[in-house]
């Protein structure tokens, strides 16, 4: 997750994070069921108070694009209509499978190409 605050901008950072965490979710940079970074993790790294980050994060997911779950963490919600939120959801836990069985991305993404062959 690449994220930029430009303290020269006129734009509140708040805005500025939220824009772009917003972008990465709708260009599919985090996907469905992707962890975020806590906020005072995510607020260290871009130098910013964890306020910042809170209120982001509030908006967020008044919005309804990423998600808490309590201890867990915060998490990119799915989006789209039912059959495309699971069909992310299930995306997501094959790539978390795949990856617990340590099988390279490479061979992984093959395999759903030709189970999706007719």
């Amino acid at each position: 997750m690449m994220l930029r605050i430009d303290p020269a901008s006129a734009v509140p950072p708040f805005e500025q994070l939220r824009v772009q965490l917003l972008e990465q979710v709708q260009s599919g940079h985090l996907a469905a069921g992707a962890k975020l970074p806590t906020v005072r993790k995510l607020a260290e790294d871009l130098g910013l108070a964890p306020g910042t980050v809170a209120r982001t994060y509030r908006e967020l997911e008044t919005l309804g694009i990423i998600e808490t779950r309590g201890r867990a963490g915060t998490f990119v919600a799915a989006q789209g209509d039912p059959a495309e939120r699971g069909a992310q959801q299930a995306a997501r836990d094959y790539v978390d499978r795949i990856r617990s069985l340590g099988v390279d991305s490479d061979a992984a993404l093959e395999w759903v190409r030709a189970a999706l062959r007719p």
